[in-house]
């Protein structure tokens, strides 16, 4: 064996031109790898719906070697930077992404024990956030979690101006859009026999919502 050329030029990146970066993502993903390490169960496969960039399924699969993650998106070009992100990092625990809209009824994927959705539901229409919610309920097994993050008013109100001022953007960019009401989310939840049991107040205005699949609704 001949030993490696130390003048010699790196291996091309080949797929860097397919890995998106968000840079609100790398802001945000130690915080939320703090809570999901806190609050998901030990193994068992994760599904992450709208995965975009697949910073945060490298990230989180990175830390947390026991699950399995499986992102999503119904976007291909989506899909594509999660490819180059698994591509990239190499983790046996990170799979291929699932070409995956929630309002579908065949999500591709039977039991999972956690479904995580990042920055979704407030760029979706309503319509989108009732599909995951059934969608969860259907698929998680007993004690399952159901993450959330993003901005949320609360008793009807927003937390703060910039998320005000955010919500008046989505809506001028689509009506069907905007920053939901956090009761009327747990009030889904409850529909889908999910209770919410854990609200974290997260940087930038931001929550999580953890809610937990009720065992007799398994």
């Amino acid at each position: 064996m001949t030993d490696a050329d130390p003048n010699a030029a790196p291996a091309a990146d080949t797929d860097a031109a397919a890995r998106r970066i968000a840079p609100a993502a790398t802001r945000n993903r130690d915080a939320i790898l703090a809570v999901l390490s806190r609050v998901l169960p030990p193994g068992g496969v994760v599904l992450e719906i709208a995965s975009g960039t697949g910073q945060h399924a490298a990230h989180c699969a990175a830390a947390l070697p026991g699950i399995v993650w499986q992102p999503s998106d119904p976007d291909a070009a989506s899909r594509e930077s999660i490819a180059a992100w698994r591509t990239h990092e190499r983790l046996a625990n990170l799979r291929a992404p699932l070409a995956l809209d929630v309002r579908s009824a065949d999500w591709g994927i039977g039991e999972v024990a956690a479904v995580v959705c990042i920055n979704m539901i407030h760029i979706a229409p309503w319509e989108a956030a009732q599909a995951l919610f059934r969608g969860a309920g259907e698929r998680l097994a007993a004690g399952g979690v159901l993450y959330l993050y993003g901005p949320y008013r609360r008793n009807r109100a927003h937390t703060a101006p910039s998320n005000e001022a955010f919500d008046a953007q989505l809506r001028a960019t689509d009506p069907r859009w905007g920053v939901r009401d956090m009761e009327d989310v747990e009030a889904l939840g409850t529909e889908a026999g999910l209770s919410m049991e854990e609200v974290v107040p997260m940087p930038a205005n931001n929550f999580s919502l953890v809610f937990r699949k009720d065992a007799a609704s398994a």
